[in-house]
């Protein structure tokens, strides 16, 4: 019982270790990441992208209220996994860091130095008492000096740059089949397909417009662009994985199968 009641004690203080070094509430906010819908990011050649898996739980949901990729300035863009409240305010965060930049200094803020601005700002809710972790992950992609950038963000505060990543639910699996299919060179065109089909790995019945979200920013012009559904619809169908639509079946009943069903809070 003693034993119990110690681990409940490291269990509830954010800012005590436990006896083999562990922060609990860190490692739970990670937890809470796992839950939300996948996000993926390539680094191509000639710039990044973005995408991420933005199924509605219920068919009465509007898709565009469904929020998990973000514009942060004109060469950032943010995508998330885990609570969107919480991924709403580091996006807030970022935003109005990138604009003091530009303010103060008179040119874009660098990708690894947003990146590391607001790792610090997380870092700073695991070492202080009277607040929790943020329970998302961030990746951060954009090009600097010319170049593309692409970045993580973890809950412990810590920074990690990658050739391609995924955040989310089913991360191992998404990141074994980029692993294998991922090759230096890419073009942002190729690296759209790679993450689509990444993407497409956790949904067997196929991908729809409204349920993903996509976006690139390229060397040449520098901008955070998303495709309308009617490109993304002409994309996934010309790469095959596009979803049949099943809606009215032999006996006419239309149903929608709750496992698909995602806490929002959790999107």
């Amino acid at each position: 019982m003693q034993g119990q009641s110690q681990q409940q004690a490291y269990d509830r203080g954010i800012t005590i270790f436990s006896p083999d070094g562990r922060l609990y509430q860190v490692e739970y906010a990670r937890e809470a990441v796992k839950r939300g819908t996948a996000s993926v990011g390539v680094r191509a050649e000639d710039g990044v992208v973005l995408a991420a898996d933005k199924r509605a739980r219920s068919p009465l949901m509007e898709p565009a209220s469904v929020e998990k990729l973000h514009k942060a300035d004109d060469h950032v863009g943010i995508a998330s996994a885990g609570h969107v409240a919480d991924a709403r305010q580091l996006i807030d965060f970022a935003r109005r860091q990138a604009q003091i930049n530009r303010l103060r200094y008179g040119e874009p803020m660098g990708i690894e130095t947003l990146t590391k601005t607001i790792t610090d700002h997380i870092q700073q809710y695991t070492q202080v008492g009277g607040a929790r972790p943020f329970g998302v992950a961030l990746i951060v992609g954009g090009i600097e000096n010319g170049e593309p950038r692409l970045f993580e963000t973890d809950p412990s505060g810590t920074p990690y740059e990658w050739k391609a990543l995924s955040i989310g639910s089913d991360r191992s699996d998404l990141r074994e089949f980029l692993e294998e299919h991922y090759e230096e060179g890419l073009s942002t065109d190729e690296a759209l397909g790679l993450a689509l089909d990444a993407l497409a790995q956790t949904n067997d019945e196929g991908l729809t417009p409204e349920g993903v979200g996509v976006a690139t920013i390229t060397v040449e012009d520098e901008t955070f662009t998303e495709p309308s559904e009617a490109e993304l619809e002409s994309i996934l169908a010309e790469r095959d994985l596009l979803a049949v639509d099943e809606d009215a079946d032999d006996d006419g009943d239309d149903t929608v199968d709750g496992d698909d069903a995602v806490d929002a809070d959790e999107e």
